[in-house]
């Protein structure tokens, strides 16, 4: 399916967040350093800072974090000079993978991510060579805990200009454009909590993967997720839902 990635579903399914929750705020206190470092501090004026800060927020960030990590990206306090770059490189069954990270030290990165494709039967590819088959989406995710309806919240949705709403099982997941990513967060932030707010790399097009290679290339991401320097990971895959249940992906 356009626009979805089975990866992220899969996360939220085997995601034990308690136990994460160190992980989840370094990258975001990172994405949020790096943010207000290239668009400045002031979030009316920075949609990428106001996004991270809305993550942060959804994630339960405490907000001195929130504030900490703001001025260490203005300079307003001292901290390490990140660099951002991206990886692509393809998995078993033939699956694009795109892994962006960001870091302190790029040889050090790029050392890591190379072991673990080399290790899980991945392959490193040339800058350009995936990138093409995936689009840039601003996404925002409800928790149907918080008892949302979703004819209301899909209208409200379309009516900031969102492009889709779909039902996730725990979430809905909406997703709309970049350029109109902002209007529709002011829209329903005033009603709705978020359970995650992003710009996620969403697939185009997906690519079917059997039972013989679902398990290596599961790894595979798990593997290439669990690295420091991960911000963000995406692949074009579909697995099907048959065969997930018969994997063992704890």
């Amino acid at each position: 399916m356009s626009g979805h990635s089975k990866w992220s579903t899969i996360k939220h399914k085997k995601a034990r967040m308690d136990a994460q929750r160190g992980k989840v705020f370094t990258k975001l206190i990172k994405e949020i350093t790096v943010a207000a470092r290239t668009g400045g501090g002031d979030e009316d004026m920075n949609p990428r800072l106001r996004t991270a800060i809305q993550a942060a927020k959804a994630a339960n960030m405490p907000s001195d974090n929130i504030k900490r990590a703001v001025q260490k990206g203005t300079g307003e306090l001292g901290g390490v000079e990140y660099l951002e770059i991206t990886y692509e490189g393809y998995g078993p069954g033939g699956v694009a993978i795109l892994l962006d990270t960001v870091t302190d030290n790029k040889n050090r990165t790029a050392a890591a991510v190379r072991h673990v494709f080399n290790k899980y039967n991945g392959k490193l590819a040339e800058p350009g060579a995936v990138a093409w088959m995936f689009e840039t989406k601003g996404v925002i995710e409800v928790a149907k805990a918080d008892g949302v309806e979703e004819e209301a919240l899909m209208l409200a949705a379309l009516e900031a200009g969102a492009q889709d709403l779909t039902d996730e099982g725990e979430v809905f997941r909406i997703l709309s454009s970049l350029e109109s990513f902002s209007a529709v967060q002011r829209t329903l932030e005033a009603s709705y909590r978020f359970a995650s707010v992003g710009i996620e790399k969403l697939p185009q097009n997906t690519v079917a993967v059997d039972e013989k290679d679902a398990p290596g290339l599961l790894r595979l991401m798990e593997m290439l997720e669990d690295l420091d320097d991960t911000q963000k990971l995406t692949a074009n895959f579909d697995i099907d839902d048959d065969i997930l249940a018969r994997i063992d992906t704890d």
